[in-house]
């Protein structure tokens, strides 16, 4: 059975993690936020928007052998080594097979000015997963977290059975982050700390980690308010102080409001907001953060005149922890604070290689720590801790 991109996208198979497509000549491309966001996120953001990390297509197949058509773009700050695209297949449940490619577009950046870019255009290709056998089975293809992917055609060779699977209606985990939730570091989409998270707890993930992007913005608010999900969790805090796109003054208020607009359609539902996790130049340090020439994330100094209300991550974990105790005196029972350094601390820096983002085995033990943590928000509302 063959079934090109428009056919795809009515409905023979399922897509979980996405929320709209981009539908291009030769295929379709999910997206991480509804159609009517398109207007409002601005472009820079619209870049990881277009990243599927914690996307796949799933459905049910007597197919022995799959086949997908894609071309990906993949971007990189040149001298470092661009990262391989991974696709994941796991058949009812387990990771079965990864597909490992350094084909397709790659966009080289210049660190220092962002705007100065060059494309190497790259060919589309198949990724294939073969030897799977004749049974009836549960198929989840991850798509890559750390590129662009255009899905052009899904070959199931010798299939007599293909079915959509339906989404679950329970067990749903909606997660907003930065790029320490987007995870373009991981070394495959199934080693995102939510993905590994979900996989041990057995839980439906929806991932709105967007690199560089957590600023509290409404239009994410308001797709969160209008998400069935039965846990939200919400790790903010150092992309506000990398960019300094706010100070105290305005952080608080808008992570009320934050949580106020979710709490529109989600009276109940527990919402836990997370603190950031270690990052040691920025500590006691106002942003904003920028990499150096050998890629290692330091805050600037800045004058200490102009520094009243500017946020230091010591600061923000104690302004979060402060904002869900009042809110829970005022009667939200359902809101609960979680101290990053639970799940990364100074400990761990050794798996902070850029003094930024975890390597890959830092973010599987932040997975590990927080499967652990889930369980105390999973289940009815008015969960007391």
């Amino acid at each position: 059975m063959i079934f090109d991109a428009n056919s795809l996208a009515a409905g023979p198979v399922s897509f979980f993690g996405h929320y709209d497509f981009d539908v291009r000549p030769l295929g379709i491309s999910p997206r991480r936020l509804p159609a009517w966001t398109r207007n409002q996120i601005p472009e820079m953001m619209n870049t990881v928007v277009r990243m599927p990390s914690g996307v796949r297509i799933v459905f049910e197949t007597d197919a022995d052998d799959i086949q997908l058509r894609v071309q990906t773009t993949r971007m990189f700050y040149p001298p470092q080594e661009p990262r391989p695209v991974v696709f994941d297949l796991k058949v009812d449940g387990k990771l079965v097979d990864s597909y490992c490619s350094g084909n397709g577009n790659t966009i080289l950046i210049n660190r220092t000015n962002p705007e100065d870019y060059t494309m190497e255009k790259g060919d589309a290709y198949i990724v294939s997963f073969p030897g799977l056998g004749k049974h009836i089975k549960r198929c989840e293809i991850w798509l890559p977290h750390n590129a662009f992917v255009e899905i052009q055609q899904l070959d199931l060779r010798n299939a007599n059975v293909v079915n959509p699977v339906s989404l679950p209606q329970e067990n749903r985990w909606l997660h907003y982050g930065s790029s320490i939730s987007h995870c373009m570091e991981a070394d495959q989409p199934t080693g995102s700390w939510p993905a590994v998270a979900a996989d041990l707890n057995n839980i439906h993930l929806q991932n709105l980690g967007f690199g560089g992007q957590c600023h509290l913005d409404q239009f994410v608010a308001r797709t969160i308010r209008d998400t069935k999900t039965d846990l939200i969790t919400i790790k903010t805090g150092i992309n506000i102080i990398n960019m300094d796109s706010m100070r105290e003054r305005v952080f608080t208020p808008t992570l009320h409001g934050f949580i106020d607009t979710i709490r529109e359609g989600h009276a109940d539902t527990p919402i836990v907001l997370i603190s950031p996790i270690y990052c040691p130049s920025a500590e006691t340090q106002p942003g904003p953060t920028i990499p150096d020439s050998n890629g290692q994330f330091k805050t600037l100094t800045g004058h200490e005149e102009i520094q009243g209300g500017c946020l230091t991550l010591t600061r923000v974990r104690d302004i979060i922890e402060d904002l869900v105790k009042k809110r829970h005196e005022a009667g939200d029972q359902n809101l609960f604070y979680l101290n990053g350094l639970s799940l990364f601390n100074k400990d761990d820096a050794k798996d902070l290689p850029d003094d930024l983002h975890p390597n890959p085995a830092g973010y599987r033990r932040m997975g590990q720590r927080f499967a652990k943590e889930i369980l105390r928000y999973r289940g009815a509302p008015t969960t007391q801790l």
